[in-house]
């Protein structure tokens, strides 16, 4: 699905997930759950992109669930509902992650400086990867644990834009940075991200 699709979204399912969050404030409390369950794996994949750990990530997700549901009132329609969930739980899994590291150093390659340099081995397009290499399950388990090994701020990034399709605005407003700032960070993880899989992919 292009990013263009995702930005715009369905206006049919917009309209029944207004109508939804409009009885669900009126009181028909047990609405939430046909509100959020198309979007719950999401939710966790956002979590667990921050904690790589799934228990972790799973406690995350229900308390980024339960708060949206808590605060639903605050929600305004400026934003996409889908959009205002992944920021709840990115800020809740960021809050468990700053908690575990309250005394741990981090690597350097994790500091959130966008400053920062990376030379990747040559200057190529993640496109460049085939899309037949990319759906083979050994391939996307390499990919898993490659994308562990990226700094937070990456994962981040590439876990809403490439993963879950948001839109560069989208992603943008649910991290809380600029929208420059994801387009650097993304594509600092895509080059960072095939540079790591290309000698396992046969590319130069």
């Amino acid at each position: 699905m292009s990013a263009e699709t995702v930005s715009l979204g369905n206006p049919a399912e917009s309209y029944n997930e207004q109508a939804l969050i409009r009885r669900i404030r009126d009181g028909e409390h047990e609405a939430f759950y046909q509100l959020i369950q198309p979007y719950e794996r999401r939710v966790y994949a956002t979590t667990f992109a921050i904690l790589r750990n799934e228990a972790d990530a799973e406690d995350a997700a229900q308390e980024a669930i339960l708060k949206a549901f808590k605060n639903l009132r605050q929600f305004r329609a400026e934003a996409r509902f889908s959009t205002w969930l992944i920021q709840i739980a990115v800020n809740e899994a960021r809050m468990r992650l700053r908690k575990q590291r309250a005394v741990v150093m981090e690597p350097i390659e994790q500091k959130p400086d966008d400053e920062g340099n990376y030379t990747p081995r040559e200057f190529a397009d993640w496109r460049e990867i085939p899309l037949a290499a990319l759906e083979r399950k050994e391939v996307r388990q390499k990919l898993t644990e490659a994308l562990a090994s990226l700094g937070q701020i990456y994962r981040e990034v590439f876990v809403l834009r490439d993963v879950q399709h948001l839109s560069i605005a989208e992603t943008a407003k649910a991290l809380e940075i600029s929208t420059a700032a994801v387009k650097t960070r993304l594509l600092r993880a895509r080059l960072m991200l095939r540079d790591l899989l290309a000698p396992g992919l046969g590319l130069p």
